[in-house]
């Protein structure tokens, strides 16, 4: 009997060693809380470091696949244009004096197909002539002429006659790039107006073309 109470007294000696628990905590003096803080805000600063690092790399990235696409965009182009067979999508039109309209790419242009030209102004949203909101004209195109200066600025220049229109079309394109600038300037009048816009060979254009004169 004694020995059994002395085995029980030993396991309720174990069980409540088995509940204590010991603790310790880590006292920081103010010169490690000081350098402790520092190491956090260099790591800080590093990480921000290199965050702004990775966005000037990826910007950088970007503008190299963004000058490859523009670079790719001029070659196609500069083709369309040698082979006569190009449309120039424009969104801005400037009249003679000064004034500017930002309009439908897909109803404002200059085409040209061998030598069957298309030159279609809409400012408007609808109506007017063409049914489209302005003008669609066609005629032959003649005397074409295509130069590139040392710059590798391309100028390429044609006639255009025909029923309703009589005129020279002059296309500035810049090395680089398919943005380009149509200046149409009528023979027998001072009327010019300044197409801007994208040159696209005429298979991936996606223009609308309205009633012609």
């Amino acid at each position: 009997m004694k020995r059994i109470l002395t085995t029980l007294c030993l396991l309720a000696l174990v069980a409540t060693a088995g509940f204590a628990q010991t603790t310790e905590k880590r006292i920081y003096t103010s010169s490690e809380r000081i350098a402790m803080e520092n190491a956090r805000i260099k790591a800080d600063s590093t990480l921000a470091a290199k965050a702004k690092a990775d966005a000037k790399a990826l910007k950088k990235i970007q503008k190299e696949l963004e000058a490859k696409q523009d670079s790719i965009a001029y070659v196609n182009a500069v083709k369309a244009l040698d082979s006569l067979e190009f449309v120039l999508e424009a969104d801005k039109l400037v009249f003679k004096y000064g004034d500017m309209a930002f309009v439908q790419s897909n109803t404002n242009f200059i085409a040209l197909s061998d030598d069957k030209a298309v030159v279609q102004v809409a400012p408007y949203n609808a109506g007017g002539p063409n049914g489209v909101g302005g003008i669609t004209l066609e005629g032959r195109a003649s005397n074409i002429t295509m130069r590139t200066d040392k710059k590798g600025t391309i100028t390429y220049s044609m006639n255009v006659q025909g029923a309703a229109i009589s005129a020279v079309v002059t296309i500035t394109l810049p090395k680089g790039t398919n943005w380009a600038t149509a200046v149409i300037e009528p023979t027998f009048s001072s009327n010019r107006i300044t197409l801007s816009g994208k040159i696209v060979p005429s298979k991936s254009s996606r223009i609308f073309m309205g009633t012609s004169f």
